[in-house]
Parts: structure tokens; C-alpha cells; sequence
């Protein structure tokens, strides 16, 4: 299993989220590469799906997009075939949901990623106490389940991290992902009561939405995650959205890291 700390060393991570196919598969590879080269830690690649109940509209109205294009599991898994030659070990993860991994089929999706070296996967709508199901066919090809913690985990926190694998993900508010004008959830609070029960990466998302937020995350947990403000960014710009992206992803990175 893949340590996700030997991609964060002595630095402060950052994981940027892209709907796979928006607006197609191509300008997606180009994002990805452009997202390796602005310094992110890791990537998570979303298969798009018809119902993606944890999304607001940005990341939903991606997802259409995205099936809008022809995009499938299959053509998604080509892509990132196709991107391993010049970037064969960067680590990459999935964030989907359990229809489309379950309807593919759990030993054929798994073993594709290993085939393309997927590192991870979160699948934000498996509730933790049914994900051995996923989980031991995900351990035979070696990729990572990534663990969700929510603001009403609670007494549930000591479960989850100390059985988590690859980072943690921390979700920084209520509700679905959407940029917000305020977090004000205890993050500071939540990642002490983790570190006493796991010593993997926490990662907060939902909500961030520039370099001041993530910066202010950074503070207290070990990297930030952002997928719907660059999601805009490429709903605004399309094919020509990697520079773009770029551009936004290298000042957060650059300024998690003064």
C-alpha cells in the first residue's frame, strides 16, 4: 500500500479534484499534467456519475458535462494509461461513487487501477461500516481506501482513523462540496482528536476555495483539498482552462509552503 506522506514530506500537501471528460478526456490529461507541474501532492480524479449526491451544482453540472462528452470508466482508464507514460508514479486516486465501481464490477475496476497504478479511491457515499466489501478486493491490488471524517462523526472518529488507510479526508463543513465564504467548523479541534488515534496525512475539503482558506486549513492539518474552484475555472475556460488552472494552483501551492 502506497504512503501517501513520502509525497508530502516535510511539506504541506495539496490535492486538487478534476472531473474526468470536462469538458473532454484530452483537455483532461493536459489538467492533470498541469496540476503535477503547479506542485500538487496528489490528484483525485472524479468518474463522473449520473447522481453524485455529495456534489453542489459545480462539480453535478461537471459530471453531466463530462457523460455529455462520452465519457465512461473504460475511457477514463485509457486516459491515465496514457498519461503514465510521462508520469508514471505520480500518485493518483479516484473519487467516485459505489454505483459505478460496483455496476463495472470490484475485482475487474481494481485490478484496472492497479494496471495504471490508481493509488486510491474515496467513495464518498459507502458508509465506513460496509466498506470491507470494497476494501479487501481494493487490498489485493494494492489501492488505498481513503476514510471520510464529517463535522458529525463525533464518537465515531476513533473508528475511522485508527482503521484508515492513504490520507484522511476531513470534511470541513455540512452539506455538499461548493465553495463557501466561511468554514467554521472546529478543524483545529478535529484534527487533534485524529492525530490521537493515526500519525497518515489529514487533508481538509469541501469549501476551500483560494490560497487564504487553504492556508488557514494548512495551519492546523497537513494539506487542503479543492475541486469546485477549479471546477469553475474549467466550466469558464474549457480546452484552453489549463493555464488557468495553472496559474491558480501554483499560488495556493506556493503560498501553503512560505
Amino acid at each position: 500500500m502506497i504512503n501517501f506522506r513520502n509525497y508530502i514530506k516535510n511539506k504541506k500537501a495539496f490535492i486538487p479534484f478534476v472531473t474526468a471528460g470536462d469538458p473532454n478526456l484530452d483537455t483532461t490529461k493536459e489538467i492533470i499534467k498541469t496540476l503535477i507541474k503547479a506542485g500538487s501532492s496528489i490528484i483525485e480524479i472524479g468518474i463522473p456519475f449520473s447522481d453524485p449526491i455529495a456534489e453542489g451544482n459545480t462539480i453535478m453540472e461537471a459530471d453531466i458535462r463530462a457523460l455529455a462528452s462520452g465519457t465512461t470508466v473504460d475511457k477514463i482508464f485509457e486516459m491515465v494509461k496514457e498519461l503514465r507514460v510521462d508520469e508514471p508514479n505520480f500518485p493518483l486516486v479516484f473519487m467516485t461513487y459505489l454505483n459505478p465501481v460496483f455496476s463495472y464490477g470490484y475485482d475487474e475496476f481494481f485490478k484496472k487501477c492497479k494496471e495504471v497504478n490508481i493509488c486510491g479511491i474515496i467513495i464518498p457515499d459507502m458508509p465506513f461500516e460496509e466498506k470491507e466489501e470494497v476494501k479487501a478486493i481494493a487490498s489485493k491490488y494494492n489501492v488505498a481506501v481513503v476514510s471520510l471524517i464529517a463535522p458529525t462523526s463525533d464518537n465515531r472518529i476513533k473508528m475511522i482513523a485508527s482503521e484508515s488507510e492513504g490520507f484522511l479526508y476531513l470534511v470541513s463543513s455540512l452539506g455538499v462540496t461548493g465553495v463557501r465564504d466561511n468554514i467554521t467548523t472546529d478543524i483545529n479541534g478535529m484534527v487533534k482528536e485524529i492525530k490521537k488515534y493515526t500519525d497518515i496525512p489529514v487533508c481538509v475539503g469541501f469549501g476551500i476555495k483560494n490560497a487564504a482558506t487553504a492556508v488557514k486549513m494548512t495551519e492546523v492539518a497537513d494539506g487542503a483539498i479543492i475541486g469546485s474552484a477549479i471546477v469553475n475555472i474549467i466550466a469558464k475556460y474549457g480546452v484552453d482552462s489549463p493555464k488557468y488552472v495553472y496559474d491558480f494552483v501554483k499560488e495556493i501551492v506556493d503560498e501553503i509552503n512560505k
